[in-house]
């Protein structure tokens, strides 16, 4: 896609077109006419051209091709399925400035006629709506380092059907969860992390005293197993929207926000709207405001009156729809007096809750003389599941909590329905670490950028914000696995804590009602590393399936596999989603033990505690586990000792992959990455090849120290000196040899380690793609037994020219559900199916829309393609044995 071209508009135009984006946003809670008919929005594929990636772009290839999608449906009035009004003449903006150049950033974007709808100058973080002709002249501001386009964030799947129909498995499965579980089970593992022991241990640092925040989809304020910390206290502090109708997301998307002018002033006792024409009952005062938008509900959009009183921002809104205020309840914010209303009413003779809770949030800084009030109606179960596997205290009415059941919690919803504004999280992410006192943040949201080198203004941002606010910041490392260089962003930026989802063989059967033969394992699902640069990610592993809390006038799920049904108010997920909260509710035992104990663990303590004790898995290649499973007690025992402090260490080394031209230095990054094609830079099977890897040591000692290098996870591949003399700051260059034996993805840990400190120093990892040539005429056949829910990784390097990639798998025995899922060169996707574990697969669904025995990629592009193959849980045999070949046509 072409680069937008940058406008000569002038100060005064820039000045027009913002202010007539923002009178828009103002005026928009009142256009109640019938919704321009919706359109699908145009793919907003990336270029990964030379000219679209720049070195140093600060924008890159997906955010413009971000812009050039919205600018192309601006122009059509295209209506984006599932917005409510067309596309607007403007992006917004997130950008990351320089270190203490906010000031500076923010009056060059004045000088561009621009005005800025958040500044935080501790973080860096600017945000402005931006017309599409001038987004490259804020991109070129000397002091601006990156930029990223709002853009809308889809909530990856994580019921395990997608539905919740069980089957009966003849008595045979598993036992369902109760209330006579225990806290240490498979359905709720988070005794995988260590932590049942460490509390039955230490009764008290069950998270008590810590304070979680939740960045999602918004948490139940009614769930019974969310109402209580182990020491009574209320566990939910606050819940609001992180959401802003001034972004572009949040305008088309997010209808929660009423944003109400004085154009909407009523008075009572009874008065007709100047919208509708209709009569209304209300409280008898002459400062009211009325806001009839169409705000998304579970049962669909439906129009809900709202009516708050400008002297003191109290609320009233109609949930019974009689067009009379005065038999509501007045309400105030949650954190005031923890007031939660409803819409309609239960129906005892069903399961599910018809009777759907709410809070209020009253702002008035998003436009000038507007009063802005948002329904936090929660729409999506997945922030409730997260939020219990952190905290949940009690569940089923028993014994089975979450990680820490004696935290409080703070709910940022900053998704809905259709998904979450990436403005939206940013925002919401800065306001719970610096406004709402939390110790700790989960998100289970990401994006899967080809570009994920850890250089997003997001990613930059988080940064920032863990090393001003003290708060850590832990992310899903992303659901796009198991293909090599699939970690998503902002999971990606280096002091975020970026979790895998791991599977013990307990949970395969409690969860899935599936037999494994590994005790422990990594979801194939789970997003592997490097990073674009080679820098490391993900950092740790945490179990990826639960059972937990989900809001009762939602759907729950189960799976049929296992013969039982889960009630109403719990479900079962899966995905680095499930994951992060483990290691999040994880943190906050150790935080509380730490401040119980007064001792001090700051997030780069935090950090050093639990990277240095995590239990690497010699299983699973480093690629998908990173440092390996969080150890609760094993980060304890670093903390509490003081053991985590270590001399800081950065590494440098060669990259090499299509993409790599664009990283801040060109082909290099934070660990050895070698996924190019052999004759292109890559490596072939049995070659020997030399990387220098520059090791600076930049705190200690004014003289040389030995440090120990150390291999973890090598199947052979790797060899390293078994020491190195670091002088302060000298960059000094350790040779790691690299020599392929086998084709497919060889990765492997360099650790990094002063023997006269506790913790570890500094771990790179390695991983370099050894791949097959493939060649017109030619057929490449491989014959293996992939496991049940195990998957078996091959590398074919398709050459320039290429017209067709085409695959074929059989040789599969009768029952066996198995499928071969390819990724492109540049770490996506390569299949037109969507992700999950209901698609392609032999045998099952048909294929559900996809060929399970044949495809063809046309037009491939030239380098490393990945073809893995993975056996479903629900395949008849453990082992199953299959033929895949593959050629290509030039």
């Amino acid at each position: 896609m072409s680069r937008p071209c940058s406008t000569a508009t002038n100060q005064r135009a820039g000045r027009g077109a913002v202010a007539i984006a923002t009178a828009l946003l103002a005026a928009g809670t009142l256009a109640l006419t019938a919704l321009p008919a919706q359109a699908i929005p145009a793919a907003a594929e990336p270029d990964v051209s030379a000219a679209a990636t720049p070195s140093a772009d600060k924008l890159g290839g997906h955010d413009r091709a971000l812009l050039a999608t919205y600018r192309k449906q601006h122009l059509a009035r295209t209506t984006m399925k599932n917005a409510d009004r067309a596309v607007p003449d403007f992006a917004t903006l997130l950008i990351a400035v320089r270190d203490g150049r906010t000031a500076e950033a923010e009056r060059a974007l004045a000088d561009l006629g621009i005005r800025t709808t958040r500044t935080d100058s501790a973080v860096g973080y600017i945000k402005a709506n931006v017309p599409f002709g001038m987004v490259d002249r804020v991109a070129a501001i000397e002091d601006v380092v990156a930029v990223d386009v709002d853009e809308l964030l889809k909530i990856d799947e994580v019921r395990p059907e997608g539905a919740g129909t069980v089957a009966a498995a003849d008595g045979q499965g598993p036992q369902a969860p109760s209330a006579k579980t225990p806290d240490s089970n498979a359905y709720m593992p988070t005794r995988e992390t260590g932590s049942v022991e460490f509390k039955e241990d230490n009764p008290s640092y069950d998270g008590r005293g810590v304070t979680i925040g939740i960045m999602d989809t918004g948490v139940d304020p009614t769930h019974p197993a969310l109402a209580r910390t182990t020491t009574g206290e209320r566990k939910l502090v606050d819940t609001v929207a992180g959401t802003d109708p001034r972004n572009f997301i949040d305008l088309l998307f997010d209808a929660t926000w009423q944003n109400l002018s004085s154009a909407t002033r009523v008075s009572g006792p009874v008065f007709t709207d100047q919208v509708r024409g209709e009569t209304w009952k209300a409280p008898d005062s002459a400062d009211l405001r009325i806001g009839l938008r169409p705000i998304q509900l579970p049962q669909g959009a439906t129009v809900v009156p709202t009516l708050v009183r400008e002297s003191d921002s109290a609320v009233w809104v109609d949930t019974d729809l009689d067009h009379d205020f005065t038999d509501e309840e007045l309400l105030r914010p949650y954190r005031e007096k923890q007031q939660v209303a409803h819409f309609g009413t239960d129906d005892p003779s069903t399961p599910v809750n018809e009777r759907i809770a709410f809070t209020v949030q009253v702002r008035d800084d998003f436009f000038p003389g507007t009063i802005s009030v948002n329904v936090n109606v929660i729409t999506e179960a997945h922030g409730t599941h997260v939020a219990g596997i952190t905290a949940a205290n009690g569940m089923f009415g028993g014994r089975m909590d979450g990680q820490a059941p004696g935290a409080r919690l703070v709910s940022m919803r900053a998704c809905h329905s259709f998904g979450c504004s990436s403005a939206a999280l940013t925002d919401g992410m800065i306001d719970l670490a610096t406004k709402h006192g939390v110790d700790v943040i989960n998100m289970s949201i990401g994006a899967s950028p080809e570009f994920n080198d850890g250089q997003s203004a997001r990613a930059l941002v988080y940064n920032r914000l863990i090393d001003e606010s003290g708060v850590q910041l832990f992310i899903s490392a992303g659901n796009s696995g198991a293909g090599v260089n699939t970690v998503g962003d902002p999971t990606a930026a280096d002091k975020v804590v970026s979790v895998g989802a791991s599977v013990s063989r307990a949970t395969w059967w409690a969860n899935y009602g599936s037999q494994v033969r590994d005790g422990l394992g990594v979801f194939p699902f789970s997003s592997r590393g490097p990073r674009e640069d080679g820098g490391f990610k993900p950092d740790l592993t945490a179990p990826g399936a639960a059972v937990s809390t989900v809001p009762d006038w939602l759907p729950n799920s189960s799976v049929a596999e296992t013969g039982y049904t889960l009630p109403v108010g719990y479900s079962m997920m899966n995905g680095t989603s499930m994951a992060s909260p483990q290691a999040t509710g994880a943190a906050a035992l150790l935080l509380s033990a730490a401040a119980q104990r007064g001792v001090s663990a700051g997030p780069e303590e935090l950090r050093s505690a639990l990277y240095s004790s995590a239990r690497y898995n010699d299983t699973v290649p480093a690629v998908a586990q990173g440092r390996g499973a969080l150890d609760v007690a094993g980060a304890w025992t670093y903390l509490s000792r003081n053991a985590t402090a270590v001399d800081a260490v950065s590494v440098s080394a060669p990259v090499c992959t299509p993409l790599s031209g664009g990283l801040v230095t060109p082909h290099t990054g934070g660990g050895v990455f070698n996924s190019c094609a052999p004759g292109s830079g890559g490596q072939g099977v049995g070659e020997s090849r030399t990387y220098d890897v520059t090791v600076t040591r930049t705190a200690g000692p004014d003289r040389a120290v030995p440090y120990l290098l150390t291999l973890t996870g090598d199947d052979g591949t790797f060899s390293v000196p078994p020491t190195v003399m670091l002088g302060l700051n000298e960059p000094t260059v350790v040779k790691v040899v690299a020599e392929p034996s086998s084709q497919g993805v060889h990765s492997a840990l360099l650790r990094i380690d002063n023997p006269g400190t506790t913790a570890t120093e500094q771990t790179a990892m390695l991983a370099v793609e050894a791949a097959t040539p493939l060649a017109a005429g030619s057929t490449y056949e491989v014959t293996g037994v992939a496991e049940r829910n195990g998957t078996v990784h091959y590398t074919v390097a398709v050459p320039a020219g290429t017209t067709a990639l085409n695959v074929k798998l059989d040789g599969l025995a009768d029952g066996s559900h198995t499928r071969w899922w390819a990724f492109r060169p540049t770490g996506v996707s390569g299949e037109s199916a969507a992700p999950g574990s209901l698609s392609c697969y032999s045998g099952y669904l048909g294929g559900n829309g996809c060929d399970p025995a044949a495809r063809t990629y046309k037009a491939p592009a030239a380098g490393v393609w990945e073809l893995v193959v993975e056996s479903r849980r629900t395949s008849a045999l453990l082992d199953n044995p299959y033929r895949l070949t593959a050629t290509v046509t030039k």
